[in-house]
């Protein structure tokens, strides 16, 4: 992801500056500064603090810390979404369920099980379905004393089919996935997918994992780059870096252009289909 990434501000004129040693938050703060614009690429559980110095420094492209904090906590964040009416995986205490981490990414500690959860976890029911995520790109307008909401719905990138096992012993493992996808639930879901960003405040690049059953379910919302934008990047005509700085500054966003269809793997591989 981070390398998609910085063809992209380079290809539109940027010079992209890396942290050089493992203390990121000194690093930020060392590089922020001289940056016109700034973009955190860690997983849920460090990005909310990471992106917190970044915002203190530079201009930030990606999701507001605190919305990451509330995103990343996925227990909090589901309950928020079923309080605007969003249909989720209800969260069940016992029984056979699906028990994942609070804070936790690509799929690493999720299990189906009728065993306890430890702390840190929670439980939700099970839901049979497809499993699906929709990339997003959520816009704002930044002022010179408030930040507020542009408008603009936020932008669908692409739909995509996510590669889900789960093995004998039931754990989830999550192994890429295929984009774009043509599905005739395709307006629902992108719909879905829009509603939860706005009712968490993600702003520039957010995944929303769905399972698809009798209607649209919401799994995870991931207030982040993620793993899906190695696919998109290699069909979209369009840069990814231009549409995160439009976005963060409440310009107009272009019309989304995708030619053909690609499978993403987790290590970075992009197959043409």
């Amino acid at each position: 992801m981070r390398e998609v990434l910085k063809r992209s501000f380079e290809s539109c004129g940027y010079e992209v500056v890396q942290p050089v040693t493992a203390d990121l938050d000194a690093e930020i703060r060392r590089l922020g500064p001289s940056c016109d614009v700034g973009l955190v690429v860690a997983p849920d559980h460090l990005l909310s603090g990471f992106t917190r110095t970044l915002e203190q420094v530079c201009h930030n492209v990606g999701c507001g810390s605190m919305n990451v904090a509330v995103a990343a906590n996925k227990q909090r964040s589901a309950a928020i979404l079923a309080r605007h009416g969003l249909p989720v995986p209800p969260e069940l205490r016992d029984g056979r369920r699906v028990i994942k981490p609070v804070r936790g990414y690509g799929s690493l500690g999720v299990r189906l099980s009728d065993g306890p959860a430890s702390e840190g976890e929670f439980g939700q029911a099970y839901i049979e379905g497809e499993h699906l995520s929709v990339s997003l790109v959520g816009t704002r307008v930044v002022g010179d004393a408030c930040e507020y909401w542009s408008g603009e719905p936020p932008l669908a990138l692409a739909l995509n089919r996510q590669e889900i096992e789960i093995d004998q012993e039931g754990r989830f493992h999550y192994h890429g996935g295929e984009t774009p996808i043509e599905h005739p639930r395709r307006d629902e879901c992108i719909d879905l997918a829009r509603r939860a960003i706005v009712v968490l405040g993600c702003q520039g690049y957010a995944g929303v994992d769905l399972v698809l059953g009798d209607r649209p379910y919401l799994v995870d919302v991931n207030p982040r780059v993620t793993t899906s934008l190695v696919g998109i990047a290699a069909v979209m005509q369009e840069e990814v870096a231009d549409i995160l700085v439009r976005a963060s500054k409440g310009l107009k966003l272009p019309q989304i252009h995708l030619t053909g269809r690609v499978r993403y793997g987790t290590d970075g591989t992009v197959t043409r289909l």
